[in-house]
């Protein structure tokens, strides 16, 4: 068990930032930890790298206490926090280097995670004259360093474009095959590429732990149909299952149903009994982001 959380609560003074929080993350998985602004993400992850400390409850990495082994823990985990900390004045591979001694590996790593997070082109800049893409990956690099085994990323596509979202993607994706790699993000596009499965905490508390197809697999379920002639709603709403109807434009319904079977044979049905004709029959996927806004609206 690479992580695992139990119990965990955090007060500022009158506010609870998180309530009684327990799960656990295996090895290889990426997990995306999701929750709108304020919800205990960053929080959670300050606790695990041992940087702010929990107000009840206990927690491990890679089986050591994050209140007893905190050494241990620092060695084995790669910290990307959301506010990246950098020295701007020091050179690229001056600031690795730096952290390459403090971490007492060896200098030959600089160079590997300078290429393995493209930083190459820009390895001979000082810190400060990168944009903030660069900036990130710098931050990603010092994480991988001393190759932990598990890495802990709090928003780590944050300035990217989308070229360079697309190679830190593929990294992270290829980190995960082989280490455990916990990370938050508003993206939901990035967590459908590259996560295993979803944590989604919302005020403090868990609302979702599943792997990614099963969250999926439980959304509700919305079906495009065109008619040749228009039908009031009514009629449609007397469909099983059926949560909502709405006349998109002219003959076309989109009609949203709380079951995840699918329910256009049924849709068929309604159009054959009605002498109706079908112009288009289409089942539209649910976005996560859609299921995110539902869970912690």
């Amino acid at each position: 068990m690479s992580i695992q959380v139990v119990g965990i609560s955090k007060q500022y003074g009158s506010q609870k930032a998180l309530n009684n929080v327990s799960f656990k993350v295996n090895k290889p998985e990426i997990v995306g930890f999701l929750g709108p602004n304020g919800a205990g993400k960053s929080t959670m992850m300050k606790i695990l790298t041992t940087y702010l400390k929990s107000s009840e409850g206990s927690a491990t990495v890679n089986g050591y206490s994050i209140d007893s082994d905190k050494k241990e823990v620092q060695k084995s985990v790669g910290y990307l926090p959301e506010h990246n900390p950098l020295y701007l004045d020091m050179y690229v591979k001056e600031y690795l280097a730096f952290n390459a001694n403090i971490y007492k590996v060896s200098k030959l790593r600089i160079a590997e995670v300078i290429e393995q997070t493209g930083l190459t082109p820009e390895a001979h800049k000082k810190i400060g004259q990168l944009s903030k893409g660069y900036r990130q990956r710098v931050g990603l690099a010092n994480a991988l360093l001393h190759d932990p085994e598990v890495l802990i990323l709090d928003e780590p596509t944050t300035g990217l474009d989308p070229n360079q979202l697309i190679d830190i993607r593929s990294l992270i994706k290829l980190i995960g095959q082989t280490k455990t790699v916990f990370l938050s993000t508003h993206i939901m596009q990035e967590v459908e590429a590259m996560c295993d499965r979803v944590i989604i905490i919302n005020k403090g508390e868990i609302v979702a732990d599943k792997k990614l197809k099963e969250l999926r697999d439980e959304k509700e379920q919305v079906v495009i149909v065109e008619f040749d002639y228009r039908v009031e709603d009514a009629f449609l709403l007397n469909l099983p299952h059926v949560k909502q109807v709405v006349n998109t434009y002219d003959f076309v319904y989109e009609i949203t149903f709380n079951t995840p079977n699918d329910m256009r044979s049924h849709v068929f049905d309604f159009a054959h009994d009605n002498e109706l004709k079908i112009l288009q029959l289409n089942q539209k996927n649910m976005s996560l982001e859609s299921l995110f806004r539902e869970l912690t609206n």
